[in-house]
């Protein structure tokens, strides 16, 4: 069976130079193996969209945005793209944008939740994407909890 690699190239920024994940993804670049391609403004915006949506806009860096935004933008070609991670926000993102995901170590992902921010002290809620850290009513540090959560298909 024959795959090809994607990634895009900011993943580069998060490998510690020398490293043994860098040496191999550098040879994997230089063989032609995987493929280096920046997602387009379009899906990087519906990706945005979803990740609020969901609640985990603020747990997602820039390049998890693109690695989620190029999937779904081969996805919309007629690949079936394939995320490979352990980070449960880019999974639930990932469910909520129709990709597939696969956890390398983890168990992975059960439920699609939809996050929601609160106040453990006065109970006020918040969106997900609010970005102050403290409560405006009591200042007391805000909490994360799911709202609703939906079974995952694979």
């Amino acid at each position: 069976m024959s795959e090809e690699l994607y990634s895009v190239p900011r993943v580069r920024e998060e490998l510690a130079p020398g490293s043994l994940a860098w040496v191999r993804f550098n040879t994997a670049i230089e063989s032609g193996k995987l493929k280096m391609v920046t997602p387009s403004d379009q899906f990087l915006n519906i990706v945005k969209e979803s990740s609020e949506a969901v609640g985990d806009v603020l747990f997602l860096s820039e390049i998890d945005m693109q690695i989620l935004a190029l999937a779904f933008q081969l996805k919309s070609i007629g690949h079936d793209p394939l995320i490979v991670t352990d980070d449960y926000s880019i999974q639930n993102v990932a469910n909520q944008v129709g990709v597939g995901f696969a956890p390398l170590i983890t168990f992975g992902i059960r439920y699609r939740l939809d996050w929601i921010l609160y106040c453990p002290a006065c109970h006020k809620k918040y969106p997900p994407n609010y970005k102050p850290k403290s409560c405006e009513v009591c200042g007391s540090e805000l909490k994360r909890r799911p709202l609703r959560k939906r079974p995952v298909k694979r």
